[in-house]
């Protein structure tokens, strides 16, 4: 799979596109460093992610955006395990993830099936 057709798994529709590439253009701003540690986050969240909206980017720019402008040290952002951080921030938007709806869809069509007499 292409990378335009895995975005667009990820992120959806034009509106969010626009956002991706909005998102994109921000974190080309950033200090190397800070760009670096954005992109492994970034990486991380397209395979292991919750997938959903380009909202999960955007907040995640706007922390390293800020932090850059205030000096904070890149480890200090993301503390002695990188994984448990991106983890705890990608579990704030597990309610609009693909997973979420695939689970409701699941549920929905197993309660369908036991109404139904089976």
């Amino acid at each position: 799979m292409d990378i335009s057709k895995l975005t667009s798994k990820v992120i959806g529709d034009m509106g969010d596109k626009r956002r991706w590439w909005k998102y994109k253009a921000r974190k080309e701003q950033l200090p190397q460093g800070y760009r670096t540690a954005v992109d492994a986050l970034e990486r991380y969240l397209m395979i292991l992610g919750p997938g959903g909206s380009a909202a999960i980017f955007e907040d995640l720019i706007d922390l390293f955006e800020q932090s850059a402008a205030d000096g904070t040290p890149i480890g200090e952002i993301v503390g002695d395990d990188p994984v448990e951080f991106i983890e705890t921030f990608a579990r704030n938007y597990q309610e609009d993830s693909w997973k979420s709806r695939e689970r409701k869809r699941l549920t929905d069509a197993i309660e369908r099936a036991a109404g139904e007499g089976g």
